[in-house]
């Protein structure tokens, strides 16, 4: 059954979700719903043409980082340091990035003006973050998500040279500030480095009360 969202800040049980993982339709994009979403292991996913959806997948692709791949090449990459990282310093370049990147099997974007906008807002409120990769002082890859406690729901990376979403990945994993990496659904680039499934009771312990 798939429930219709109203004004009120409340999400159904996400053990009631399809088979797909669709829980909800509606609602909005406040602040105060994404969080309440995030926190009970529930993110938005829809199409411009279409109303918000809300998916909790029964089964969540996730990365541990302790369990990271790191290949030969990739470490020669990190050792050359031709890559400059840094941490929320452009997340609106991030996140228009990753909006425009054109993705196999997929016409158009997910991350739609109003959500950019969304998680722009969650940005300056201190709970989304970013992660950026320069080449000679030009923006080339990077990341966003929403950090949970000790748990970073990512949303969507972006790379315009090679190795540069590997590289904002790495570091993310690398920087001591998460337990788990939330990946949301599986694609083989992420599995290659280290990504498994899991349950989604065993992803929600991993979240805390509130964020």
């Amino acid at each position: 059954m798939i429930f219709r969202l109203d004004e009120r800040l409340l999400f159904p049980d996400p053990a009631l979700a399809e088979e797909d993982g669709l829980l909800a339709v509606g609602g909005d994009l406040s602040a105060e719903r994404l969080l309440l979403a995030y926190q009970q292991g529930i993110f938005p996913w829809y199409n411009e043409d279409e109303p918000i959806l809300w998916f909790s997948p029964h089964e969540r692709f996730v990365l541990y980082p302790a369990e990271l791949n790191v290949s030969k090449s990739m470490r020669k990459v990190l050792s050359s340091e031709e890559f400059a990282i840094t941490v929320d310093k452009d997340f609106e370049n991030v996140i228009r990035n990753c909006s425009a990147v054109e993705r196999n099997g997929q016409d158009g974007t997910w991350i739609t003006t109003d959500m950019q906008r969304a998680y722009i807002d969650l940005h300056r409120k201190g709970y989304a973050h970013s992660v950026e990769v320069w080449l000679k002082g030009k923006l080339v890859g990077g990341l966003y998500g929403v950090r949970a406690g000790k748990v970073f729901c990512g949303e969507s990376m972006f790379s315009l040279v090679s190795n540069a979403s590997k590289t904002a990945l790495i570091h993310l994993c690398q920087g001591g500030l998460y337990n788990l990496i939330d990946c949301q659904v599986y694609t083989a680039h992420m599995a290659s480095m280290g990504a498994r499934m899991i349950s989604r009771d065993e992803y929600r312990t991993a979240l805390p009360g509130t964020l």
